[in-house]
């Protein structure tokens, strides 16, 4: 079954967003907490200031779920 409704520009767009941040910043935190040598998404170690690295991946990961949400309530706001 196939839906007629679809996902307008911008709440696509936060999606995308959301999942860079989330999964860059759970990505970054497991680097620097446990070693992991995982990186995702390694790009976004370029956005976390030498020295306060735990406190961006954080900050990130934040700042990914707030932006998920309002993504999520744009997209209900726009199905009426």
């Amino acid at each position: 079954m196939t839906s007629t409704s679809s996902k307008p520009p911008l709440a696509a767009v936060t999606d995308l967003l959301c999942f860079i941040l989330v999964v860059g910043g759970g990505s970054g935190l497991l680097y620097e907490w446990l070693g992991v040598k995982i990186r995702v998404l390694g790009f976004v170690r370029f956005l976390a200031p030498g020295g306060y690295e735990i406190y961006a991946y954080i900050v990130m990961a934040v700042l990914g779920l707030i932006v998920g949400a309002a993504g999520d309530a744009v997209f209900r706001r726009g199905r009426g």
